[in-house]
């Protein structure tokens, strides 16, 4: 049970944690949101120091920093990448694939990249009632998400990439028991976690129907984009004024 979390650990965050051997890929992925769960109590004990020292728009820009270098960048890099392959595709998916291998940012990737950088800050500055509980819960979401993208799309590069160890094996329903966590937690939210689960939702399906439509499949490119994504989007529905 350990060593899979620990691989998630591994694989998401530049965490020291666990010995080389440890890394066991095919078993970890029930375990991306739990893993997220960890990243969102981090990021809490670290917007509390931070609010003790800088008013609030400026510990969200940390906060967003934080989040970058606790993953090494790993889900941004895909963002730059998805972005320049979808624009410079221009409908053709081998284009598209081709594009988001190489490894020069294009002046889309660097805008999107920017982008979420914003909407993740201005969610989290805009965040009031139950603000430690979204920022322990997004990234968990966020992560959890990717498992329906391992679900429900074929790899694109049979030929190896970022994503290739986890189609080995087929994800069975089973997988999303680490989901469960963080949708306790949500119930917390009051009323407002109807909206938040329904919205986290909509967000994973059209996000796998656009890639359906587009591309016909998925990379690990993709899959970092879907996490950064849907992590901006909740943090924004959290920041709702309603």
């Amino acid at each position: 049970m350990m060593k899979p979390f620990i691989s998630a650990i591994q694989f998401l965050t530049i965490l020291p944690i666990g010995k080389k051997g440890t890394f066991v890929p095919d078993k970890m992925l029930p375990y991306f949101p739990i893993a997220g769960l960890l990243i969102g109590m981090l990021l809490c004990f670290f917007d509390l120091i931070a609010s003790r020292f800088w008013p609030l728009p400026v510990v969200a820009v940390l906060d967003t920093i934080f989040l970058i270098m606790v993953t090494g960048a790993l889900h941004l890099d895909g963002v730059c990448d998805t972005a320049d392959g979808l624009y410079g595709g221009a409908g053709d998916p081998k284009k598209a694939l081709s594009i988001m291998k190489d490894s020069n940012a294009g002046a889309i990737g660097a805008v999107a990249v920017v982008c979420v950088f914003a909407g993740k800050s201005a969610g989290i500055f805009g965040l009031d009632a139950h603000r430690m509980l979204f920022l322990m819960i997004v990234p968990a979401y966020a992560r959890g998400a990717t498992l329906f993208g391992f679900k429900f799309l074929q790899y694109g590069r049979p030929e190896g990439g970022t994503g290739h160890i986890f189609f080995h094996n087929q994800i069975m329903v089973s997988s999303f028991w680490g989901l469960l966590i963080p949708l306790f937690l949500s119930f917390f939210l009051g009323w407002k976690w109807i909206l938040f689960n329904i919205c986290f939702i909509a967000a994973v399906i059209v996000i796998l129907r656009f890639y359906q439509k587009r591309l016909g499949c998925i990379t690990g490119d993709m899959l970092g984009a879907m996490t950064e994504t849907i992590e901006v989007f909740l943090f924004l529905i959290g920041a709702m004024r309603m």
